[in-house]
């Protein structure tokens, strides 16, 4: 599909890639952009239509799907990374970053593919993350999380494909945001990462690679996990 006339839904538009997805498609040309937060008043974007909206909350989820009922394309960008660890962290995080980064992510696209079939097709993208294919001490969570969710990006493709809906999988290393400031290791913009997901859609791909970290990651799959790892 075409960024231009489309009318997009971007979850977590208030800050980092979300806001930034938020100003390049409205550079691209796209009629209408609802940003959605948690909190309303964090939403600093000019142009859009704000949508206050909680993604672990299906009440809201519903609210906004309704309220949002011309969309085209949903930007399931929202989510959490708690850094807790599977066996030592606390259960509250770690379903939280589930909860978030799943079934939140479920849960709008179960909402909005009604939404989208009635509009013509339309597409999804699901921000995900090299943390799909790898993980880490401090990382176990929230790797779970966006493994679980690429899988989800796959079950959906499958299952919408016949309604004419494009789902596509963004996947990325780190990115320069406000979440990884504090961290000293190299990342790639925000402007590029959104720059590919947003050429990526307009090339009918079904996923998005947007750095060669990630490339060398997904390209170690097919290795056994101890030649992955040291690799």
């Amino acid at each position: 599909m075409q960024i231009t006339d489309s009318i997009a839904l971007v979850t977590g538009a208030n800050r980092g890639i979300g806001a930034e997805f938020v100003r390049q498609l409205a550079e691209r040309g796209a009629r209408k952009v609802y940003a959605t937060a948690r909190s309303a008043q964090s939403i600093t974007a000019t142009g859009v239509e704000v949508i206050e909206l909680d993604i672990t909350d299906e009440e809201a989820i519903a609210q906004a799907a309704a309220a949002a009922s011309d969309v085209t394309l949903l930007i399931n960008n929202a989510g959490v990374a708690s850094g807790a660890d599977l066996l030592t962290g606390a259960m509250s995080a770690i379903r939280r970053d589930m909860e978030t980064n799943l079934f939140g992510t479920l849960a709008l696209s179960r909402a909005f593919a009604p939404v989208l079939r009635r509009n013509g097709g339309g597409a999804i993208l699901n921000v995900l993350s090299a943390a799909s294919w790898y993980t880490a001490v401090g990382a176990g969570a929230y790797a779970m999380s966006k493994a679980a969710a690429w899988s989800l990006t796959d079950a959906t493709r499958h299952e919408l494909a016949a309604q004419g809906t494009q789902v596509v999988g963004l996947h990325m290393a780190m990115v320069d945001t406000e979440m990884t400031a504090s961290m000293d290791v190299p990342k790639i913009s925000r402007h590029d990462a959104v720059a590919a997901a947003l050429d990526g859609i307009e090339a009918g791909a079904d996923e998005v690679i947007a750095d060669d970290v990630t490339r060398a990651v997904k390209s170690a799959l097919d290795l056994a996990p101890t030649a992955r790892y040291a690799a």
